[in-house]
């Protein structure tokens, strides 16, 4: 059985693929409009959302599939075992889609489902972001041979690029002042180390003219919510949040960080300005961060049908 719950089980030329077919189907949208038809998409959501609800809801009502929206807490995923629901939701649809809080439930999901599984999101993997932001990266610039720069907080989105972009011939170099403990995973940094595209760096050493020269050296600089979602608003992290804030402020991307910088900004959103992001940089940057949220649609329509229809490697224009 296929799933999508990370990119750990996925050959480097199948993620080429898919993306490939991302492509394909954003440019012939209506040559795909039956392709799911007769299909079911159960969603399932424990964490809040706007773009991963909306593109594939969209997405898959383009496939001219349909799809169940659920909460967690309105389903019985909040008092049953996991096993036994998944195992029924699987005798009456084609597909799950689950953005769940524990890396552990999306992969327990995944053992015991008969039909395929999305990781939507976790503490751990965002794939169907960075499947995204590939394909935003090859629209830019035609090739995965970029220079990338993280700057953030070691969450599950940089887990994710750390997974893929390396793989695929881009450079990453990471700034990371602050380590999700949830989130990190040195098997994935050792895997990706052994390509010799990921270039962990101090952030100690970071400052000044030398951060100055890091930025303008890059072709894309990505940053993320420095608070995950969940807590931003909550009262009760305020003290948290606050010393968050102070330890990563030298490193928001601002008129001045980037005053000689040529890359592209890249956010997952949703943004934060005045925190991890100025503003103006939000707004003179804003077309390349709708076109990754945009992009969200169109590669997990690709993912979908390469896990319902096998369709990874077959995908041509006409």
């Amino acid at each position: 059985m296929k799933h999508f719950v990370n990119f750990e089980n996925l050959e480097t030329d199948e993620i080429n693929k898919i993306i490939e077919n991302a492509i394909i189907i954003k440019n012939n949208p209506k040559r795909f409009s039956d392709a799911l038809e007769g299909k079911f998409l159960y969603e399932l959501f424990q964490k809040t959302s706007t773009r991963t609800a909306l593109s594939f809801s969209i997405g898959m009502e383009e496939l001219g599939g349909k799809y169940f929206f659920q909460k967690w807490e309105d389903s019985n995923f909040n008092v049953g075992e996991i096993r036994d629901e998944v195992r029924y939701i699987g005798s009456n649809v084609d597909m799950v889609m689950a953005r769940l809080k524990f890396n552990k439930d999306i992969n327990e999901m995944a053992y015991y489902s008969p039909i395929p599984v999305i990781n939507g999101c976790c503490n751990k993997y965002h794939p169907c972001q960075v499947m995204a932001d590939l394909l935003t990266v090859k629209e830019l610039f035609g090739t995965y041979n970029i220079k990338m720069l993280y700057v953030g907080v070691l969450n599950n989105v940089l887990n994710s690029l750390t997974e893929s972009l390396p793989r695929l011939g881009g450079e990453l170099f990471v700034l990371t002042p602050i380590v999700n403990i949830a989130s990190f995973d040195q098997e994935i940094i050792d895997y990706a180390e052994e390509t010799g595209n990921l270039h962990l760096l101090n952030h100690v050493e970071y400052t000044g003219e030398k951060l100055l020269d890091l930025v303008n050296d890059m072709d894309i600089i990505y940053t993320d919510s420095w608070v995950d979602m969940e807590f931003f608003n909550n009262s009760e992290f305020t003290e948290f949040k606050s010393e968050r804030i102070e330890k990563m402020m030298p490193f928001q991307l601002n008129s001045k960080l980037l005053s000689g910088s040529r890359a592209k900004i890249m956010h997952d959103m949703p943004i934060h300005a005045g925190y991890e992001i100025s503003r103006e940089m939000i707004e003179k940057n804003i077309g390349v961060i709708l076109q990754q949220a945009a992009n969200r649609k169109h590669v997990q329509k690709a993912i979908m049908l390469y896990l319902l229809n096998g369709e990874t490697l077959n995908l041509r224009s006409k």
